[in-house]
């Protein structure tokens, strides 16, 4: 019997066997690039993870220094307002200081055009000597005084005053300018004991003025002392207003030593001054006005320190509208730094019919 011929089996159990390991292959080589696959992710990941890191750190990092940079821009603002508020003042300052120097050459000018006015004045003056060397106190009048007034020295002063009238007021400037001639001594005895501003040369001189003063009032004569800066009063206790008669003396003695009490202190008003005068009815004869230079306040006491020569000058230009109607006789204690008040003295002087007078520093 005749063999089939046999049958070729394309899948037979070798082909099989060769194509499962072919096939296990693959996917052992699937799985291994699957897990290296896995590992590069988790290495991305963590560097992404990292890089994630730093950025929030970089945003926290921003966040403290934009808050630093916020604070730093608030307080350099706050620096910037107040730069600004001392630039407006240093501006200012500047400006009062130009208006300043202005008023000092204006100073200059009217300094000069006094001078040449003193000058004329000067040849008039001495006539006016000779005169009252005519008219001078005989030693009949000299023993009818009822007080009297020992000065230092034997000299002797041509001063163009004499004490007449019924009725006389002196008024004497009590402010703080009255310590010394300059303001750097002004000031530096404005912080010294009260005992020691009573002490002040140039305060002393003023009281003698008035004791000297004091002295040539004839008896029987009406008298008031008054006393201002701010405010005036009257050196006797209880007389504001009412006009005192001179008898014994006692009185006169008492006003000066209420003066010699008083410490100079406080801004200086004409006004208060010539309102006190005016008060007195009858109106004065004779007024004798002790001051050492241009007022620095007017009707009111000033809110703040400082006041310009223009200021001054205004001052006393609305005082002497209102003047209390009789001669006015100025004895100047001239001060450094006022250049305007001898022109504007010696006008008032020579307006109401009195006279004028800067002393030396031994006077009288």
């Amino acid at each position: 019997m005749a063999r089939r011929p046999r049958e070729f089996q394309i899948f037979s159990l070798s082909f099989l066997s060769a194509i499962t390991c072919a096939f296990g292959a693959v996917i052992l080589l699937f799985m291994i690039f699957n897990a290296r696959v896995d590992v590069n992710r988790e290495e991305v990941l963590e560097d992404l993870s990292s890089e994630v890191d730093r950025m929030e750190l970089k945003v926290l990092t921003g966040r403290r220094n934009m808050a630093q940079i916020k604070e730093d821009l608030t307080r350099l603002l706050e620096e910037w307002g107040a730069l600004q508020a001392v630039r407006n003042e240093l501006s200012t300052e500047i400006r009062s200081t130009q208006q300043q120097f202005s008023d000092l050459a204006e100073d200059s000018a009217a300094r000069q055009a006094a001078l040449e006015r003193l000058r004329a004045e000067l040849a008039a003056l001495e006539d006016e000597t000779q005169r009252l060397n005519a008219e001078s106190i005989t030693p009949q009048e000299a023993g009818d005084r009822i007080r009297s007034f020992a000065g230092e020295g034997n000299r002797q002063y041509l001063t163009g005053l004499r004490m007449g009238g019924q009725r006389v007021v002196i008024l004497v400037d009590a402010s703080a300018s009255m310590l010394d001639r300059t303001l750097v001594n002004i000031l530096r005895r404005r912080n010294m004991s009260v005992e020691q501003q009573r002490q002040a040369p140039k305060w002393r001189q003023v009281v003698n003025t008035v004791d000297w003063l004091t002295t040539q009032i004839a008896p029987g004569t009406q008298f008031q002392v008054i006393a201002f800066n701010s405010r005036a009063w009257s050196l006797v206790e209880g007389t504001d207003g009412h006009w005192l008669t001179a008898t014994d003396g006692s009185e006169l003695e008492g006003a000066v030593q209420s003066l010699r009490s008083i410490a100079p202190e406080g801004p200086t008003s004409l006004q208060v001054a010539f309102a006190a005068a005016r008060q007195l009815q009858p109106r004065p004869d004779n007024i004798y006005l002790l001051v050492d230079g241009l007022p620095t306040m007017g009707e009111i006491v000033p809110s703040r320190p400082g006041v310009s020569g223009k200021d001054r000058l205004d001052h006393f230009n609305r005082a002497a509208r209102d003047l209390p109607g009789a001669p006015i006789n100025v004895i100047l204690f001239a001060m450094e730094g006022d250049p305007r008040a001898a022109p504007a003295f010696w006008w008032l002087a020579l307006r109401t019919g009195g006279s004028m007078l800067a002393p030396a520093e031994d006077w009288p």
